[in-house]
């Protein structure tokens, strides 16, 4: 996925703040899931959610005002309740700028964890 940096993803030094690339780990995972038919919003509307146990990232380079960033999504793990995945993100130049690891965890809507659907962990493992 493709992420065109705006003024707005920067800080005052010019580069884009930390905390964005948090966003742009949660649109890839987005997409990802959505190229498999799984639309997180109807799950959610069903009170099937994902919530992020726990997030790694490592930032190896800058990103500035004007860059294109792709934002890689890998699957590296599909359990009973989680998903687990990995992310690099490079610039136009195809320099590494971060990588991250990202463990989601299946909740109801009352945010107890729940068994992934039979559907859901298919999808994910035929990917």
């Amino acid at each position: 996925m493709k992420i065109r940096i705006y003024y707005h993803h920067t800080d005052s030094g010019g580069v884009v703040y930390y905390a964005n690339y948090l966003k742009f780990l949660e649109e890839a995972r987005t997409e990802f899931l959505e190229a498999r038919g799984i639309l997180v919003k109807e799950l959610a509307d069903k009170g099937i959610l994902f919530v992020v146990a726990r997030q790694e990232i490592d930032y190896k380079f800058p990103s500035f005002y004007g860059d294109v960033l792709e934002v890689s999504c890998q699957l590296e793990e599909v359990s009973r309740v989680k998903i687990i995945f990995t992310n690099d993100i490079v610039n136009q130049d195809k320099k590494l700028v971060a990588k991250a690891r990202t463990i989601l965890v299946c909740v109801d809507s009352r945010l107890k964890p729940q068994v992934l659907s039979k559907e859901i962990s298919e999808k994910l493992k035929n990917s």
